[in-house]
């Protein structure tokens, strides 16, 4: 009589509770099944570690109850109701779980492990229903807060449920058929192209001879000292890639502002001298190839963030909605050690960096592009003489990580930076960079050999056509018609004036 009163009184209390108000999504008799299949059976935790976790239970005391469990998988102990018991008290968690009494209790509310995944699910399921529902309550808080900047706000609401959905991404082992197909489409793809590449050409040709361009899903990391041209170097390929081939390429630069960046491509695009683009001190037909040579710069596409501090999770998402609305080929990342990892503790750099890295790549994986991302080395290399200056592996600045998650480590070494002007042979060296593939996790290492132009800030093959046919493979003057006397495309700025008249030639000797 008095079970029936107290059955009655808690229909009446859960009636009352659900006719006020709305209980989180949770499904705690599957909680207790599932708890009570891995306290029976030694492999039913095996197969819902992968994705369930201790956060995933809605009662804290089967919170409790699974992070013995899996502490002692951990350990490679056995699992059940004794074990996880001594587990618990150990712990210091025994009353949390419910005593001695309910972990008992759990074996009764399953008779097998059969349906253990399937019930796991519907747990983990219900998790991220309650998840959602914290952070659009939050969200909604910090909305009504009129402190708050919406553009930060915007930014973290995003992140939160980038993250929550990272968790959901789990992919399961399959059989090697489908993937063979896969590999012989994509084989098949590439021999239909007509440059033989199978990857995004950088338009450096050598260089794509041994990468056969930069590859799906791979991380690139260029390192160089300060000064060696790290950013002129991707700056030049991004041009390439989005003026000559047409791919779609997204540039974050943490150190240099976007304005800084395009004027550096106008530079390179035009050849007029950087301190006149800087000073706009420009002649009437000095105006007039401006207007013409940038035409194809404005219709590329390539996109630039120059956002400051920029934290990985905030790139995850940057580089999610490019890829969703711009179908970007490629990230560039200026540069590695300049990023943060939002959420650890500040301190250990090392541990920062090596996240960052992995982030990195678990990125090109998911978005399957490319990711090249510039890296200091650190000053170890100033300290040796000669071609000791030559970059190592070991020179990587901060964390050994980066060169182990790199699928392709690239140097950028100029000898005539050091004041070195011959090689062994007598043969000048001036105006020469060499690309030093160090490590090429599905490829050929080896040395790239370009020509770096100072006064274009840009990289150009040893004989070039990218930009317009200019090649530098001859140091004799080159006479090139004027085409002053032509009609310009564009109207000039007010103060550019009217263009020069008059025949002529411009003669122009090219700078190594």
């Amino acid at each position: 009589m008095a079970e029936n009163n107290f059955n009655n009184k808690k229909k009446s209390v859960d009636t009352l509770d659900l006719s006020q108000g709305r209980m989180p999504p949770q499904a705690v008799e599957i909680e207790e099944a599932v708890l009570g299949a891995m306290l029976l059976e030694k492999d039913a935790f095996i197969n819902v570690s992968e994705f369930l976790k201790a956060e995933a239970f809605y009662k804290e005391s089967h919170q409790r109850i699974f992070e013995a469990i899996s502490g002692l998988f951990m350990r490679e102990q056995p699992v059940d109701m004794l074990t996880v018991t001594e587990e618990l008290r150990r712990m210091g968690k025994l009353e949390e779980a419910g005593g001695a009494f309910y972990i008992t209790q759990l074996t009764g509310r399953v008779a097998s492990a059969a349906h253990i995944e399937y019930h796991a699910r519907i747990i983990y399921q219900k998790y991220l229903q309650r998840e959602m529902i914290r952070i659009s309550g939050l969200m909604t808080t910090k909305a009504y807060d009129e402190s708050e900047d919406v553009n930060d706000l915007l930014e973290e609401a995003e992140n939160s449920l980038f993250m929550l959905s990272q968790g959901t991404m789990k992919r399961d082992a399959i059989q090697i058929n489908p993937v063979i197909e896969d590999a012989i489409e994509l084989i098949q793809k590439a021999g239909k192209r007509t440059d033989g590449l199978s990857g995004v050409p950088s338009g450096f040709d050598e260089l794509d001879r041994i990468t056969s361009g930069w590859q799906s899903s791979d991380m690139v990391v260029i390192a160089a000292r300060p000064a060696m041209g790290k950013t002129a170097f991707v700056l030049s390929m991004a041009r390439n890639m989005a003026v000559k081939y047409k791919q779609g390429v997204a540039v974050f630069s943490l150190e240099m502002a976007n304005v800084q960046l395009v004027n550096r491509l106008i530079v390179a695009e035009t050849e007029l001298p950087a301190d006149k683009i800087k000073n706009g001190n420009l002649a009437p037909f000095e105006w007039e190839q401006l207007d013409h040579k940038i035409q194809s710069l404005i219709d590329a596409p390539l996109f630039i963030d120059d956002t400051a501090g920029l934290s990985v999770f905030e790139l995850r998402a940057k580089c999610r909605r490019l890829k969703k609305q711009h179908d970007i080929k490629i990230v560039i990342i200026d540069y590695l050690q300049l990023m943060n990892a939002s959420g650890m503790r500040p301190g250990n750099r090392q541990e920062e960096v090596s996240m960052i890295s992995r982030s990195l790549k678990g990125l090109a994986k998911e978005l399957n592009i490319p990711i090249i991302a510039l890296s200091q080395l650190n000053r170890g290399v100033e300290s040796r003489t000669g071609e000791g200056k030559r970059p190592q592996l070991s020179d990587l600045r901060e964390s050994g990580a980066i060169e182990q998650d790199a699928d392709m480590v690239l140097f950028i070494h100029r000898p005539e930076y050091y004041h070195i002007t011959e090689d062994e042979q007598g043969n000048s060296l001036i105006g020469l960079a060499e690309i030093i593939i160090a490590k090429h996790r599905n490829g050929a290492t080896g040395d790239v050999r370009l020509r770096f132009r100072p006064e274009a800030i840009r990289f150009e093959n040893l004989v070039d056509d990218s930009y317009g046919g200019f090649g530098m493979e001859s140091s004799a003057p080159m006479t090139l018609g004027s085409k002053m006397n032509e009609p310009a495309d564009l109207t000039l700025p007010p103060t550019g004036g009217n263009p020069l008249g008059g025949g002529g030639s411009i003669e122009r000797t090219p700078d190594f």
